[in-house]
């Protein structure tokens, strides 16, 4: 069954963060949303309804039945057995949103649906940036069910202090853990496939390090932490969540943020997550054009793909970097810097776009990906239109 995902209701909801990419591709817990779905709903093929100027990039769906489904959620699994059990024609709403349809999407109509069930059960939905690191914990609770269920983890080393179930623990094959601490009695932790803990780590659960990424010499890792793939993280991080191919590798505080791909935080980086006056945190809402309050008293940073932050930059509280911003002045850059901003201030002027695409060409060709026109064109509609 070919899987559709929608971004009609939430994508700009999510911004900066989906400006790259569909709803579905964000992080959260150790998988995509995407991810998630495949292994729950046994499919590897998967579409995206999505923004023009992404829907190039992001396989558009072929017209056929189809199984139509807002991707940002965590089913139960009395909900996922509705999802599955869906006929031609059938649709699950939630809070008046549709939910999921199975439909054929050669003439794609909600005309079609025949009957409409309401969901009457709570369903934990991420609706805003700073969901993915409020229910972060949640997600990885899930997720380490999802992967780890009738598998047995690789053994950890006994050059490692550990505290906690061993239950609660699962390392995959190729990872590697020594002479650093591990304590689960806080929540899960899962480190991916030839990820590496390098030496005098202090990890503190629930965390997940995902493949091919690696927590430096003597990283401090509070949870709800995920690192997405081909990352590198060190200084002291708490509740985070790295999208995936981002270098945070030095000294420095990041908590209660999210960060994107082929970002860089440069050495002795510090990100604010508490105003002095414990006041609720505000952040830019690009859908209203406005700072809207996001009702927590911890919020730092929310960073959109490919931008970059020199060392010793200080974030205020409740930041928000859009996509290719290059932050290297003196003195707190702004609440909001705009997406090409050279050098992170207001009214500065805008990182010339074939320079954009010359960093990004070589952060990427680092991990050996290759930085394609369809990339291009992606940060091209952005520079010309955001």
């Amino acid at each position: 069954m070919q899987l559709v995902f929608s971004d009609a209701q939430f994508w700009e909801d999510f911004l900066p963060l989906t400006f790259t990419r569909p709803v579905a591709e964000m992080r959260c817990g150790i998988l995509t949303f995407s991810e998630r779905w495949q292994k729950l709903l046994d499919s590897s093929e998967v579409s995206s309804l999505t923004e023009d100027y992404l829907q190039e990039k992001f396989k558009k769906y072929e017209l056929k039945e189809s199984l139509f489904i807002v991707p940002n959620f965590l089913p139960s699994e009395n909900l996922l057995n509705q999802i599955k059990d869906l006929q031609l024609g059938e649709a699950l709403v939630y809070k008046d949103e549709l939910l999921a349809v199975r439909i054929n999407m050669e003439n794609f109509s909600l005309n079609q649906i025949s009957k409409m069930t309401d969901i009457e059960e709570d369903v934990l939905f991420f609706k805003q940036p700073t969901d993915l690191f409020t229910y972060n914990e949640k997600a990885i609770d899930f997720d380490f069910e999802l992967l780890t269920n009738g598998r047995t983890s690789a053994e950890l080393s006994s050059t490692n202090g550990f505290l906690g179930d061993a239950k609660d623990l699962f390392i995959e094959e190729g990872a590697e853990i020594e002479f650093s601490t591990l304590n689960t009695k806080t929540g899960k932790i899962y480190i991916g496939k030839n990820a590496e803990v390098m030496e005098g780590c202090n990890l503190r659960g629930p965390i997940a390090l995902c493949n091919n990424s690696k927590f430096n010499l003597g990283s401090k890792i509070y949870g709800a932490t995920t690192v997405g793939p081909h990352c590198k993280v060190g200084g002291e991080v708490n509740n985070i969540v790295i999208f995936g191919y981002t270098n945070k590798g030095h000294d420095g505080f990041i908590g209660n943020s999210v960060i994107g791909e082929w970002c860089n935080i440069g050495a002795d980086t510090n990100s604010s997550n508490l105003k002095n006056n414990y006041a609720i945190v505000k952040l830019w809402n690009y859908k209203a054009e406005k700072f809207v309050s996001t009702g927590l008293q911890f919020a730092g940073l929310i960073m959109g793909d490919h931008s970059k932050a020199a060392i010793n930059t200080q974030f205020n509280t409740g930041t928000v970097v859009g996509v290719a911003a290059n932050i290297f002045k003196s003195g707190f850059p702004p609440n909001l810097i705009d997406s090409f901003s050279w050098g992170g201030m207001k009214g500065d002027e805008k990182f010339k776009l074939e320079k954009a695409y010359e960093v990004a060409e070589l952060a990427m060709a680092r991990r050996k990906v290759p930085f394609t026109e369809v990339d291009q064109n992606i940060l091209k509609t952005i520079y010309e239109n955001y």
